[in-house]
């Protein structure tokens, strides 16, 4: 069944140009924020950022005034114990964020079933009264969080999620993530990296088209004609300084290169320590003999990559503090920025606007060449990362290289060697790790996240590789059944090298849910569904 754009997005509220950007949690509550977040006193620094005030922030910081200067004759800093703080604050905001709006599902015996019972308890309905000083930036409808910690939406992690809950028939929330998204585009010129106020300064990879493109399969391609506007200005936001960009110049997420040639990088507008991660971010910098604003520039925008962290961002791969997100152009971000610029083209020549076309034709045409020819190694018959200051690719191999097969990018000879690759240095016995190396950081090995699974699996079986895509899948299904059979849950990442041991390294432990974890699966239980337990087991 169609639906009728009035019906697409209903209750669309207007928007401003640019919202006003609301306050930080750092700008809101100064020396508080410094107090919690640099003891540590909760165990997630994401815990207090995400926490909601029950009085003022001006009877807050008087409280808090008072509270000081009752210990200020003390010898020995600080003065405020950590219990005594942590009741502070615990008497005047609340954790309610943290709790489900619904009770959990039943236990399910049957995968399909436990997924399909688990988007209304991910699903967060529109808040009727929204505090102003709550980190969560209010969303006109429902949406999925993924799970655990990660209570509000994440830019990327939705795409993968809109997979599953197509199969399972919630079209109502797949229309709901992407009217959210437009939302944000128009409220903020981006999708943030979450609807948080400490996510504004960066995005994440830039799914939003093919969101758009997940409901058109469904409501029928006029759905492009009605995000265009939106997609369009989320594109401005990737390229935004291009036209004064001088060869060998970057600005933000563009790049110019020697050649002429314009492509981009991940980058995060603030260069402090990330909010909901402070006290982590000011230990990686104190231990590093680099300027501590590039450090924090580099992780924030490492966080942007969504693969935060991974050894691809380091000159050293075991330390962190060598991070180096903006000196790199990723094969993957310049994938997804050639299928807008494909798909905006392919929109406008539809709708007869012949000049934005060829506009948009030509750079995805010049694109395509830097990325078949600037990303690719002949030598070593790889894809790679790319280093703009030093013209050559980085060392790291990762699953990142699935990206040119799912979007169409590689020739048929270079994907037969992505195959290669991914067959006989990535594939383990429980799916795709996500690099060749361990590091202790999540988005390396022993690792596998779903979205690479699903993009290897389609990639593959793009280019006629059906065999290596059905073996992944088998092994990732498995992985992920096991996993159900021992724990009764879905995890936010697998260890792929041994599935019976736990998922290594991050900022956080594993988390439990799992938005995208659930998408990937439910899809390929469409795709395989004589999958089980059993006949996927090696």
């Amino acid at each position: 069944m169609t639906m009728t754009a009035a019906a697409l997005t209903p209750s669309m509220p207007d928007t401003p140009e640019v919202a006003e950007l609301p306050p930080l949690p750092e700008h809101l509550w100064g020396m508080l924020f410094h107090d919690v977040q640099s003891r540590g006193l909760f165990s997630d620094s994401k815990t207090f950022v995400d926490m909601i005030p029950t009085k003022s922030v001006e009877d807050i910081m008087a409280d808090y005034a008072q509270l000081c200067a009752r210990y200020s004759n003390c010898d020995n800093a600080p003065c405020v114990s950590n219990e005594t703080l942590r009741e502070f604050v615990e008497a005047r905001f609340e954790r309610i964020e943290t709790q489900a709006n619904v009770e959990p599902p039943q236990r399910q015996s049957n995968i399909r079933d436990h997924i399909d019972a688990l988007w209304n308890v991910l699903t967060r309905q529109p808040r009727p009264r929204y505090n102003p000083n709550s980190s969560r930036l209010p969303l006109p409808h429902a949406y999925v969080v993924p799970g655990g910690r990660f209570n509000e939406i994440y830019y990327w992690d939705s795409y993968f999620t809109m997979l599953g809950l197509r199969e399972s028939g919630r079209i109502d929330l797949m229309r709901d993530m992407v009217n959210n998204a437009a939302f944000l585009i128009n409220a903020y010129g981006h999708v943030p990296n979450g609807n948080r106020t400490y996510y504004l300064s960066r995005s994440q990879p830039p799914f939003f088209c093919g969101m758009v493109g997940q409901l058109a399969q469904h409501d029928g391609e006029w759905v492009y004609e009605h995000y265009l506007p939106q997609m369009e200005r989320e594109y401005t936001y990737w390229m935004d300084g291009t036209e004064a960009l001088h060869h060998c110049e970057a600005y933000r997420r563009s790049v110019k290169l020697s050649e002429g040639t314009l492509l981009n990088r991940h980058w995060d507008d603030l260069n402090t320590p990330r909010e909901e991660s402070f006290r982590e971010d000011m230990e990686t910098a104190c231990h590093s003999t680099r300027n501590h604003i590039e450090v924090w520039r580099n992780i924030r925008a490492g966080a942007e990559s969504g693969w935060d962290f991974s050894s691809r961002w380091l000159s050293d791969p075991h330390d962190l503090a060598t991070i180096r997100t903006v000196d790199i152009l990723p094969l993957d971000l310049n994938c997804l920025l050639y299928h807008m610029e494909s798909l905006l083209a392919a929109t406008h020549r539809r709708l007869g606007h012949y000049q934005r076309a060829d506009f948009f034709q030509s750079a995805a045409n010049s694109r395509l060449d830097a990325l078949r020819r600037l990303f690719w190694s002949q030598e070593e018959k790889r894809f790679g990362d790319y280093l703009w200051h030093e013209n050559e690719l980085t060392d790291s191999v990762s699953a990142a290289i699935v990206f040119p097969l799912y979007f169409g990018v590689a020739t048929d000879e270079q994907a037969a060697h992505v195959a290669d690759t991914l067959e006989h240095q990535l594939l383990q016995p429980g799916g795709l790790m996500t690099s060749t190396i361990d590091t202790e950081q999540q988005w390396d090995a022993p690792n596998g996240w779903a979205p690479l699974q699903w993009m290897a699996i389609k990639g593959l079986k793009r280019y006629g590789h059906d065999r290596l895509a059905d073996t992944i899948a088998k092994r990732w299904m498995h992985n992920n059944f096991y996993r159900f059979e021992k724990d009764h849950k879905l995890l936010e990442k697998y260890n792929v090298m041994d599935i019976n041991a736990a998922p290594d390294g991050g900022e956080y432990p594993a988390q439990d849910g799992f938005g995208w974890t659930n998408g990937v699966l439910r899809a390929l239980l469409a795709l395989y569904p004589e999958a089980t337990f059993e006949n996927t087991a090696p």
